[in-house]
């Protein structure tokens, strides 16, 4: 399960250091993909195997399906950690994102999510704001 919060700093070659306890649950291989909110999503591979097939599978003659399929199996990309714990993040992902030097790696649950640190800073102000909100409308869902 990956949780917490993590500073990095993105290398001029776009290589970005994954924490080593996080990094140890992605051994068997990583994939990179263009997120939601202007993030990234960097998955275990099993994991990433299981969405590419619930993502394969939606109906190709619903637009909405086709679009969410493209951003998500078109801009995905395996990565490899080198031997100081870094993956490089393409630049058409980094560019998706906003990456520059200083990121935020956030777990949540089954994926790391990597962030342009001041875009980080204001969506988590922004959800802390109307917290009370979000878990009144959560409720329904029994979360």
């Amino acid at each position: 399960m990956f949780i917490g919060e993590y500073n990095h700093n993105l290398d001029a070659k776009g290589r970005l250091a994954v924490p080593a306890k996080l990094r140890s649950m992605l051994e068997d291989g990583a994939v990179v993909t263009r997120g939601l909110d202007n993030c990234l999503f960097l998955y275990p591979k099993k994991e990433w195997e299981d969405i590419a097939k619930k993502l394969s599978s939606l109906p190709i003659s619903q637009a909405k399906a086709r679009a969410f399929s493209r951003l998500m199996l078109a801009g995905a990309m395996d990565v490899e950690f080198d031997n100081q714990g870094r993956i490089t993040l393409p630049e058409y992902l980094r560019k998706f994102a906003n990456l520059n030097k200083k990121t935020i790696i956030a777990g949540l649950y089954d994926r790391l999510e990597i962030w342009n640190e001041s875009d980080w800073e204001k969506y988590k102000e922004g959800t802390e704001n109307d917290s009370s909100e979000i878990a009144e409308a959560l409720g329904d869902l029994g979360v």
